[in-house]
């Protein structure tokens, strides 16, 4: 055993007299060759350990056996082809069921047994397959992406255990029938409102309930909701008109510094000035010493232009002034309470200031004399431009969100939106509804709400009762049963690459989707599940919306 860099070396050999032969398995004791082999082993005192393991190979006496020569194994340590013990491959698999590829090669490098982030997805990949069972008893059917914007397939997870079951390589009617074919234990389909998932779960399970994602339902409203707010978003513009002008906050004057305004500002407090106070005063006790910039910046660890700096400045205040840290003054600020005194007098031409202070010897250029003067010519109040009306992405918020998460100014928009515009105070009364029925088991009073919703001239509603009245049973049922929200355990699948998928095969690692509250609590619906826009856009199928192909 020996010390070699950060790793420690451990020189080892077999010593058996035979070995059984890894396809035949016949005993063997004729030696062919001996040759070293390398393999890593968990870390002994947080430095990596290195196997340096002396093998021999055997001769194969079966001659039927397809191979003349295998190499020996020691049990419980090393595996063919393996470049790992089996304790460390054991503990690097559970690393990368645990946080994954990029996360788990971070961790490794604090357990001294580093290895890249496809290490840990190839341990993953060569775990085998669970074995098929009856099928859970409540299912949740989504798609995922395979690869984002080309390739989806289907995640059927566990609603009672809340993990992963399977993951089909294609979203389509037929994949999910014959699964659920194989498994005839379902008695409840949590599914995605997509028509290939309804038939699918009909022609497979005909007997289990179907019962349509709450989720889905609440984004579907809310892109009615957004096209509805689109058609009538001229009401928008006459909301900054009818703001009161008490509202807007008037803008603070420009004035000119006088002569005796202080120079340094007040003095700043936190650990980034105490530590600039005590650095500073430890560097000029030790060149009171008789150190040099060279000697102190070796011992304190610093940057000897950082020493330097702080050498040339006598007081720390110096250091910590809020136009920099530690800079030196301009040239023009010695000239700076005479260009003050001729501006006062009339004088507001810049180069003939430069040419006056030119004569009394400034050296600079004419540039730095007009940004002198620059905020001196705003002596009077600049108007601020009126508000911008607000976008229909923020006015879709207000009708999504619950009413106590608005702002005042939100909800005094609101109001005003919806005195303004009869539509959309229909628009509002029939959200809040739909709200109730779905943080409620309320599902019974769907029909009555989708009739009000034909009574009134909403067009943009209309496609989203159509969708629910093809698919009733299963919305009724997704507001009524309390497993109507598949969406709360809603894998980490959709992260846009096979490889997250095939790690949630092998864990129980679940994250959970954003959907309003339940159980008789008030609605708090989430605006960011609902508004469309590429960064809020969530991953799964909306009904009656195409993916890219």
């Amino acid at each position: 055993m020996y010390r070699s860099g950060r790793s420690i070396r451990i020189q080892a050999r077999t010593r058996a007299s035979q070995a059984a032969c890894s396809r035949c398995g016949m005993i063997s004791q004729r030696v062919h060759s001996s040759y070293e082999r390398r393999v890593c082993d968990s870390a002994v005192g947080g430095q990596e350990t290195v196997l340096l393991l002396r093998v021999r190979r055997f001769r194969c006496g079966n001659d039927d056996c397809v191979v003349k020569t295998f190499a020996e194994q020691v049990p419980g340590l090393t595996v063919r082809y393996g470049r790992y013990s089996v304790p460390l491959r054991t503990r690097l698999r559970t690393i990368a069921l645990a946080l994954g590829g990029r996360g788990g090669a971070g961790l490794t490098c604090r357990l001294a047994a580093a290895v890249n982030r496809m290490t840990l997805i190839r341990l993953i990949r060569s775990l085998p397959d669970p074995e098929p069972t009856e099928g859970p008893q409540v299912l949740g059917v989504d798609d995922c992406a395979l690869r984002r914007g080309r390739t989806y397939g289907t995640i059927l997870i566990d609603i009672t255990a809340s993990r992963p079951v399977d993951v089909l390589p294609e979203r389509s009617s037929d994949a999910l029938a014959a699964w659920l074919r194989d498994r005839p234990g379902v008695e409840i389909i949590c599914r995605d409102r997509a028509g290939c998932y309804a038939d699918g779960a009909a022609r497979g399970a005909p007997q289990a309930i179907q019962v349509a994602d709450r989720w889905h339902m609440w984004r579907n409203l809310g892109d009615a909701v957004e096209r509805t707010v689109t058609k009538h978003r001229a009401h928008l513009r006459d909301l900054a008109a009818v703001t009161r002008p008490d509202e807007t906050p008037a803008p603070a004057p420009v004035t000119i510094p006088s002569a005796d305004e202080p120079a340094r500002s007040e003095r700043r407090s936190g650990r980034l000035a105490e530590r600039t106070r005590q650095r500073h005063a430890l560097i000029h006790q030790l060149l009171a010493q008789g150190r040099d910039l060279r000697a102190i910046a070796r011992e304190l660890k610093l940057a000897r232009n950082t020493v330097r700096r702080f050498a040339r400045a006598s007081d720390p205040e110096e250091l910590l002034v809020h136009n920099g840290t530690g800079k030196r003054p301009k040239m023009i600020e010695e000239y700076a309470g005479y260009l003050r005194q001729r501006w006062a007098q009339g004088c507001t031409n810049a180069e003939q200031l430069y040419q006056e202070v030119t004569a009394m010897g400034y050296r600079g250029m004419v540039t730095m004399v007009r940004q002198l003067v620059g905020p001196w010519r705003s002596r009077t109040t600049i108007a601020l431009p009126p508000p911008s009306p607000p976008t229909v992405r923020q006015a879709t918020g207000w009708f999504l969100r619950h009413p106590d998460t608005l702002e005042s100014d939100e909800h005094q928009h609101l109001q005003t939106l919806t005195a303004l515009c009869p539509a959309l105070a229909a628009l509002r009364e029939h959200v809040r509804a739909f709200a109730q029925m779905m943080v409620q088991p309320t599902g019974e009073g769907l029909e009555q709400w989708m009739k009000r919703v034909q009574a009134d001239d909403l067009p943009e509603l209309y496609s989203f009762v159509t969708g629910l009245q093809r698919d009733f049973d299963a919305a009724k049922a997704g507001l009524t049963l309390p497993h109507g929200s598949a969406g709360r355990t809603r894998p980490q699948a959709n992260t846009g690459s096979r490889r997250a998928v095939q790690q949630h095969r092998h864990t129980t690692t679940v994250g959970g989707g954003r959907y309003p509250a339940r159980d008789g609590d008030q609605p708090r619906l989430l605006a960011t599940a609902t508004v469309r826009g590429p960064r809020a856009r969530p991953t799964a199928s909306v009904s009656g919306r195409r993916r890219p192909p």
